[in-house]
Order: structure tokens, then C-alpha cells, then sequence
């Protein structure tokens, strides 16, 4: 029988999860090294055997950019609130991405991981954490490609002003990340015993998007769905970020409450969720 001198030697002890609100940063953070190795696993692996690599970190949103342009704004004459077409669309697209990415990516993490979560004890909240994080990257590249384009309308004389706002940008990346981190975590949660998720969850971002001020500015929306387009979380911190960058966008502290709100109880929720569901998921993934 080892007496207490002796178990007191180990550096980590193994328990099993005492409450579904415990987080367990302290492993977090003696894991780090392996929350980098996953998002340069995560970097590598997209990239791949592609001929242009991380360009298309920069080929994706502008391509997107120039197609809303052609079919929004100059097919359909949807309003951009004065803002240059391509400056309007590529400061919805960015900020959108993020989330996007973030959420659809951590919706499959149980499933896309299971080989490793079988196999090696870690803080599981590593792979949740690195998805965020390896997406930052992606995000930072593309807001370069956005502070370039606004560099280059400045010079054209183009009509937007920087406001105030700017300040909020490291706390809107923040409920952006948190928001697709919170909803990622209750979706992988329950892809595991309900496939049909997943394929849901793909189209389904994508359709959200349209709730979203992402190809038109609040302003524009019909007054009877205007409040419908409001429950989207992502419209307030969307709204927040235009006003912030171009001097356009409806923000106020009621609209970007209700999404600091909303991102706070999707997090807890994701968080109580993901803790109960990583008990057994290997049983049933």
C-alpha cells in the first residue's frame, strides 16, 4: 500500500469529473504544448497538398467578396448604407467566417476525434480550445486583406470614418469565438448519438447567414422581420464591427447586450454539456 509520502510525488492525478461546471485550466494550461501541436496539425492539414496554400486564406474571402458584389450589390441593388460595395461585404464576410468556422468545426470535434479521445488521457477541452485558436490565425490573415482594402478606399476618397467603436474589436473577436465555441460544444454534444446533425449543421450555418447583416445593413430589412434578423446573435457584434471599421452600422448597447447575453449562456450551456457527454461518448460515437 503506497503511503501518502509516495502518491504525494505524482504531478497529475487522474480524477474522475466531480462537477459539469469544472473547466479543468490548470491541465489546460500544463497541456499547451499539445493545444499548439493541434492547431499546427489543424493549419497543415487543410493546406495540404494544395498548390497556393495559405493563399487561399486570402483567395476565400475575396472571391466571396467579388461574388456578393456582382449578385447583391449590383444584381439585386441591395443597399450598403453609402459604404463602397466590396469594403461593406468583406467586413460582414470576415467577421462571419470566424464564427462560422469556429462553430463548424467544433460541432464535429467529438466525432473527428474519436480515435484520439479513445486511446490517451488529455484536458479534452484542448481540441475545442484549439479549432478557436488555429481559426484566430486564419481570421488575423483575413482582417490584414480587410485593413489593406480600407487603406485602399481612404486613398480613393471613399465615404466611411473610423469611429469610436474600433475599441470593441479584441471584445468582439472574443464573443465571436465564444459564441461558435458555446454552440459548437451543445451540437458535438449531441452528434453523438444524433448523426443527422452534422450534415445539418453544414448547410445550416450557411443559411443563417442570410438572418444576418452579413449582405445588407440592418437598415435595410423590412421593419416586420427586422426584430427576427435582431434574435441572430451575430447581427449585433456585425453591426458593432461595421460602425467600428467604416463609421456605419446600427450598434447599440441593447442589441450587443442581447449578444454578450446569448454568448454567455450558450458557453455555460456548451461547457455543462460537453462535461457530461465526454463521460461516455466513446460508448456511443
Amino acid at each position: 500500500m503506497l503511503n501518502k509520502e509516495v502518491i504525494s510525488d505524482w504531478d497529475l492525478t487522474i480524477e474522475p469529473q466531480s462537477s459539469l461546471f469544472k473547466l479543468n485550466l490548470k491541465d489546460v494550461w500544463r497541456y499547451r504544448d499539445l493545444l499548439w501541436l493541434f492547431v499546427k496539425r489543424d493549419f497543415v492539414s487543410f493546406y495540404k497538398q494544395t498548390i497556393l496554400g495559405p493563399l487561399w486564406f486570402f483567395i476565400q474571402p475575396l472571391f466571396t467578396t467579388l461574388t456578393f458584389t456582382f449578385i447583391f450589390g449590383n444584381l439585386a441593388g441591395i443597399s450598403t448604407d453609402g459604404l463602397p460595395q466590396p469594403l461593406f461585404y468583406m467586413a460582414g464576410i470576415t467577421a462571419w467566417a470566424y464564427f462560422a468556422d469556429c462553430l463548424t468545426k467544433t460541432s464535429t470535434v467529438f466525432k473527428d476525434n474519436a480515435n484520439i479521445f479513445g486511446k490517451v488521457y488529455f484536458p479534452r477541452l484542448i481540441l475545442p480550445l484549439s479549432i478557436v485558436a488555429s481559426n484566430l490565425v486564419r481570421f488575423v490573415v483575413q482582417m490584414l486583406l480587410f485593413l489593406i482594402m480600407i487603406g485602399y478606399y481612404a486613398l480613393q476618397g471613399a465615404n466611411f470614418n473610423i469611429t469610436w467603436a474600433i475599441l470593441l474589436f479584441p471584445f468582439l473577436v472574443l464573443l465571436m469565438a465564444f459564441l461558435g465555441l458555446g454552440l459548437g460544444l451543445i451540437i458535438t454534444a449531441l452528434t453523438t448519438k444524433y448523426r443527422d446533425l452534422a450534415f445539418l449543421i453544414t448547410f445550416g450555418v450557411q443559411l443563417s447567414m442570410y438572418a444576418t447583416t452579413v449582405i445588407y445593413p440592418l437598415s435595410a430589412a423590412p421593419i416586420k422581420y427586422k426584430y427576427l434578423i435582431q434574435l441572430n446573435p451575430m447581427t449585433g457584434i456585425i453591426e458593432a464591427f461595421r460602425f467600428g471599421f467604416l463609421g456605419q452600422g446600427e450598434l447599440t448597447w441593447n442589441s450587443l447586450g442581447y449578444s454578450i447575453l446569448v454568448t454567455l449562456v450558450s458557453l455555460v450551456l456548451g461547457v455543462v454539456i460537453f462535461n457530461k457527454t465526454e463521460k461516455t461518448f466513446v460508448d456511443t460515437i
